[in-house]
């Protein structure tokens, strides 16, 4: 079944909502700035593709909006803005915005047809991400069935297609290497149980949830062959930014001596940035720990470390994997 996270319609940016997910399958039809940043903040569309093409479609959202109330050119640069900085650590929702925002003195239907054409060309990078990712592994491991770990949520909710890390996993599914795949449920959004397992299951490759604290010993006690995640921001050297737990698996693996690789498009590597110290961070607020739902599990008052992301450092990186290549990073070697 093919799943689509976000498409444009006549009728404006539709998404697939998935903060309902898994439980309910409903689309959320965007036709403001005010909208998309909400859908933003609150992770009703995710992924690094997915909000690089969300920025995209954005900017025509936000000239509609702005024929139709009639915004100066000011508000109209201030509310582009606005979605170009909805989630800091995610470079790909600025790129998406960057790459159609020279189109809008050719009008917005030149700014659309950039949009989608940025949208077709994710599709494509995550046809070519399965095929060098798999080809990557099958050599390193060898021509077999493998149990793989992932963290957080890769795939087609993720992107436009069949998704980065997740789209690996599907291309070796189809090529008959998966034999199971172990997902971290990934504490506090769960995007691993909620997102990941409907998708595995959608496509009808054997999985298992596992909490986020067994995934080392997993790793260690052999059960696992490699680790696939992807990544919000990818800095010159190849420190990788992803979803909080990602450093964690990374350690384990590097203790395990297996492959962890990183799987993101082009798009996501930011060369004006040396080393991971320079990503900028997301923390989000309280609630998303002291609450499961409307439901309080923690004390009154009780503050919070809930960082959005963790960096991996290069160090620990067996691959950075593209729509172009794999890079394989020796110390001192940047991409």
């Amino acid at each position: 079944m093919e799943i689509r996270s976000i498409e444009w319609t006549p009728d404006g940016v539709v998404l697939l909502d998935q903060t309902l997910l898994p439980k309910v399958e409903k689309n959320l039809t965007i036709k403001t700035v005010d909208e998309l940043i909400d859908a933003i903040k609150r992770l009703a569309v995710r992924g690094a593709p997915a909000l690089g093409v969300a920025g995209a479609f954005g900017v025509v959202v936000a000239l509609d909006q702005a024929k139709a109330e009639n915004w100066d050119e000011t508000k109209l640069e201030r509310e582009i803005n606005s979605i170009r900085d909805a989630r800091p650590t995610a470079v790909n929702l600025a790129w998406g915005v960057n790459q159609v925002r020279p189109m809008i003195s050719q009008g917005r239907d030149a700014v659309l047809a950039a949009a989608q054409k940025l949208a077709a060309q994710d599709r494509a990078s995550n046809t070519a991400m399965g095929n060098i990712g798999a080809d990557w592994l099958i050599s390193k491991l060898g021509d077999r069935k493998f149990r793989l770990l992932t963290h957080c949520n890769t795939g087609s909710l993720a992107t436009t297609g069949t998704g980065t890390a997740l789209g690996v996993i599907k291309e070796l599914y189809k090529r008959g290497k998966i034999l199971e795949v172990f997902a971290d449920e990934t504490r506090p959004l769960l995007q691993g149980s909620r997102l990941t397992a409907w998708e595995l299951a959608k496509s009808n490759i054997p999985y298992r949830i596992q909490p986020d604290g067994a995934a080392a010993m997993a790793i260690l006690s052999g059960k696992i062959d490699a680790a696939l995640i992807g990544a919000d921001r990818i800095a010159k050297n190849g420190d990788s930014a992803n979803k909080i737990g990602s450093l964690g698996v990374a350690l384990a693996c590097h203790i395990a001596k297996i492959p962890f690789l990183v799987v993101a498009p082009e798009s996501t590597v930011d060369r004006t940035i040396a080393d991971g110290s320079g990503i900028h961070i997301e923390i989000r607020g309280d609630y998303e720990l002291t609450h499961i739902g409307d439901t309080q599990i923690a004390p009154d008052g009780a503050q919070t470390f809930n960082p959005a992301f963790d960096v991996t450092p290069a160090k620990f990186i067996s691959a950075v994997i593209t729509e172009l290549k794999s890079y394989e990073i020796a110390e001192g070697q940047t991409l």
